[in-house]
């Protein structure tokens, strides 16, 4: 990826993939502490290089589990991808040694208003796709729609992102209205199985963005 772009991959499972997917050299590898989603993290996270960003999604949990989960695996960022108020979110960020990323799951009448209580609670925001799952629909939304995101902090672009998006978010990268995305959240459309990625896959996404940004 390029440096302004970094890079996120999300929802991993399996010890042996975690070593080989962090041979990529992702900026955030992801972990899902939420037990109804088929990706929910029960073992070890195993050594990886420490410039990798470990960062652990939650939904709707509680203090002491978040506390608990972010001192046994070291976890630098916290994704609160529930019905978190802005409240919760500051007393995250206080009590616990991570930073907490906001996620927001948007539809084409998404009320970007609702940001505006969130903006000092949190370090970044998320946007993924609104659909019957927290995350994980593996579907897009629609990215023009962030043109009336018009706040100063930085966002990951998340939901159904894939190999065959290079294009699509190469023209996304030059308007206006991206200039605030930080990152980008990949997951499920780079799968073999939940919480098994294909590295092979995600090498060649890394690859041809790095020449598409």
């Amino acid at each position: 990826m390029t440096k302004q772009i970094q890079l996120k991959i999300c929802g991993m499972k399996f010890p042996e993939n975690i070593q080989e997917t962090s041979q990529l050299a992702p900026d955030f590898m992801g972990f899902i502490f939420y037990k109804n989603s088929p990706r929910y993290f029960e073992s070890e996270i195993p050594k990886i290089n420490s410039a990798i960003k470990k960062t652990g999604v939650f939904v709707n949990a509680s203090f002491t589990e978040i506390k608990e989960k972010a001192q046994k695996h070291g976890l630098d960022f916290i994704q609160l991808h529930g019905n978190e108020t802005p409240e919760f979110c500051t007393t995250i960020e206080r009590i616990s040694d991570a930073k907490v990323i906001k996620a927001f799951a948007l539809g084409n009448n998404f009320d970007f208003s609702i940001l505006e209580k969130y903006k000092d609670s949190c370090s970044y925001f998320l946007f993924d796709t609104k659909g019957q799952h927290f995350g994980g629909n593996g579907t897009a939304f629609d990215w023009n729609i962030l043109e009336n995101y018009a706040l100063e902090k930085n966002y990951f672009l998340s939901g159904g992102i894939g190999i065959e998006d290079i294009e699509k978010l190469s023209e996304f990268f030059q308007k206006d209205y991206s200039k605030k995305c930080f990152a980008i959240d990949v997951n499920s459309r780079f799968e073999t199985s939940p919480g098994l990625k294909d590295v092979a896959k995600l090498k060649q996404f890394i690859q041809h963005h790095e020449h598409k940004l």
